[in-house]
């Protein structure tokens, strides 16, 4: 059998049969597996908590043969990220960027810097950074890293060139839609020109100065910008999305 190493964050997981799990990993070196932990669900499982979602540790697997799936053999804590666990806003956004990550990348296509990426905004969530803005600024840089980013110099339809002032976003066309255009585009997401502006901003500002900003309300339209662009590239709706609604209905946030 074949040895694989990498650091490695776990992105999801879910029973099978009587003992094992079945774990989701974004790694480094090998982008997206899906493995095995054989007895990792017994009480004194080798693994004990290190499977749980968002930890980032090193891991060690074998080739599974004909599978597709790995055999896990070893995964050894580097950060737990628990905090993010203990929290409901924190969770469903760290949870959101799991998401993205699992539902946008393909099995064992190495995305380093999407890797670097998805550690660097759970680690800013988990020290206290806001967890909506690390979303948000996450989710803009990771499309774009995986080759889907939109196109807001020039209107998709016409090619007539949009400035500052666009006034939808076309996502299924791959960009801005210029106001004569965007009547006749069906399903085109109205962007204030400040959103626009905020949107080229993240793609190239710093971390440190994207989570500094100060964008709300940009920050909501901004979002529901991206869910709609990560359903459309993944053919379904983020499961976190529907969690974190509930969670700003339990807050008194929702609109």
């Amino acid at each position: 059998m074949a040895i694989g190493r990498s650091a490695a964050v776990v992105i999801g997981s879910f029973a099978l049969g009587e003992s094992d799990l079945l774990v989701t990993l974004f790694s480094r070196q090998h982008g997206k597996i899906r493995g095995v932990a054989r007895s990792a669900r017994r009480m004194r499982s080798r693994f004990g908590g290190a499977l749980e979602v968002f930890t980032l540790g090193e891991l060690i697997f074998f080739e599974g043969g004909r599978s597709d799936l790995v055999q896990i053999d070893h995964f050894d804590i580097v950060r737990p990220f628990a905090r993010l666990r203990e929290d409901l806003e924190r969770l469903g956004q760290a949870a959101w960027m799991a998401e993205c990550v699992g539902r946008l990348t393909a099995e064992r296509d190495p995305h380093p810097a999407v890797y670097g990426l998805l550690v660097r905004a759970l680690a800013t969530v988990e020290g206290g950074g806001t967890p909506a803005r690390a979303a948000c600024a996450f989710g803009v840089r990771c499309v774009d890293a995986l080759g889907h980013r939109l196109r807001l110099d020039t209107c998709v339809v016409c090619g007539i060139r949009s400035g500052s002032g666009g006034v939808a976003i076309d996502v299924t066309g791959g960009g801005v839609v210029c106001g004569r255009c965007a009547a006749a585009t069906p399903g085109a997401l109205a962007v204030s020109p400040a959103g626009l502006r905020a949107l080229r901003w993240l793609r190239t500002c710093s971390w440190p100065e994207a989570m500094a900003a100060a964008l709300p309300p940009i920050e909501k339209e901004l979002r529901q910008l991206l869910d709609a662009h990560v359903a459309h590239l993944s053919g379904h709706a983020a499961r976190a999305s529907r969690f974190l609604h509930e969670v700003d209905k339990l807050a008194g946030r929702a609109p």
